[in-house]
């Protein structure tokens, strides 16, 4: 089995899935960071595939970088305190890797889902 790596968003303070927010994927090395691909989450908070598929893993550092300003302001939270959430992880196993940001204008958590 190889690994693969996964994410979904979910708006805690509406109660829904963030649809519309743009997800950067880098991958890390010492200080510098090489841009892995870029999506946008669906209707269910979720991006369409797996974000690092199984034929693009490898084991590493890499950080998730959630633009949830310009999702909240879309909404029209002009006051929104958040702009960009960066998730700093390391990837070790060849395992599904899951990674959910949940999500409102003041906060946030994640946790490594399965």
């Amino acid at each position: 089995m190889t690994g693969f790596l996964t994410t979904h968003v979910l708006d805690t303070a509406r109660g829904r899935p963030a649809a519309g927010l743009r997800i950067e994927l880098h991958a890390l090395d010492g200080d510098a960071s090489r841009h892995v691909t870029t999506a946008v989450t669906n209707a269910d908070g979720r991006t369409d595939g797996p974000i690092l598929p199984g034929d693009a893993f490898a084991h590493g550092t890499y950080e998730l970088t959630f633009h949830a300003g310009d999702y909240l302001r879309a909404l029209g939270a002009d006051d929104a305190f958040l702009d960009r959430v960066p998730i700093r992880f390391a990837m070790t196993q060849d395992a599904h890797y899951h990674v959910p940001l949940l999500l409102s204008p003041f906060g946030y958590s994640t946790y490594r889902g399965s």
